[in-house]
């Protein structure tokens, strides 16, 4: 479904990602794991057109995509839940959902995903006219993922989907991450500095060192590997 190849991306003169390749199956889940600052959102920003890559090709579907616009990739079905969430905080549960409908025409079906998505997550339906920044952070979490899910997205690209929530939240989400690529067969390509519920969650992972993939293998066999579990799994 989705194929980087050789992908160098900068921020100004700094190289941030260093000929990254890598590929995502339809139907899987795959993780990105590595430290703060190794390249992991950047990956992902490459990938929506946010930061493109100065050199190398992402190709989706068969389409190359690493010149397209943010909105061109959007519309192909590639929809990113971004690190902090970035919910909009004036607008209600409700208008931040219709917001992520906003590109769509299927009104039918529209009100179908709206259902499937307070059934995934119930205080958002109780909570659809209160504003999304009076939300706890975890309550933001799942309206951001919401809001993704209701541009119907063919890959899913969640960016530290854990980050400051209790453990009893995260353990919630990562249950949920599941659910969504097990019943809507929704293709999830997930970073996440949770390594140990990321891979427990992913079908494959790739470890990623200062803007390079060192690792790459079955999520098991990255739970079992010792340097992995040394360095991410604190093992």
């Amino acid at each position: 479904m989705l194929k980087l190849e050789g992908v160098s991306t900068f921020y100004g003169n700094i190289q941030a990602l260093k000929s990254v390749s890598l590929t995502v199956e339809e139907g899987e889940i795959i993780t990105l794991i590595g430290a703060n600052g190794a390249g992991k959102s950047t990956t992902l920003m490459s990938i929506s057109g946010i930061y493109p890559p100065r050199h190398g090709s992402i190709v989706f579907e068969g389409k190359p995509i690493e010149r397209l616009a943010p909105d061109e990739i959007v519309k192909l079905g590639v929809i990113q839940v971004p690190e902090g969430r970035h919910i909009f905080p004036g607008l209600t549960v409700q208008e931040n959902l219709d917001m992520g409908a906003l590109l769509r025409r299927d009104r039918p079906e529209i009100a179908r995903d709206l259902d499937y998505v307070f059934d995934l997550f119930p205080i958002l339906k109780s909570r659809r006219n209160q504003a999304g920044g009076t939300l706890s952070g975890g309550e933001q979490q799942m309206l951001a993922i919401s809001r993704a899910l209701m541009a119907r997205p063919r890959l899913l690209l969640l960016d530290e989907p854990s980050l400051g929530l209790a453990p009893l939240i995260v353990q919630q989400i990562f249950e949920i991450i599941k659910m969504i690529n097990r019943e809507s067969r929704t293709t999830i390509f997930l970073v996440e500095q949770n390594a140990n519920l990321a891979l427990k969650v992913a079908h494959r992972g790739y470890v990623m060192e200062t803007g390079t993939i060192t690792m790459a293998d079955t999520a098991s066999r990255l739970l079992a590997n010792e340097d992995v579990r040394s360095a991410y799994l604190g093992v």
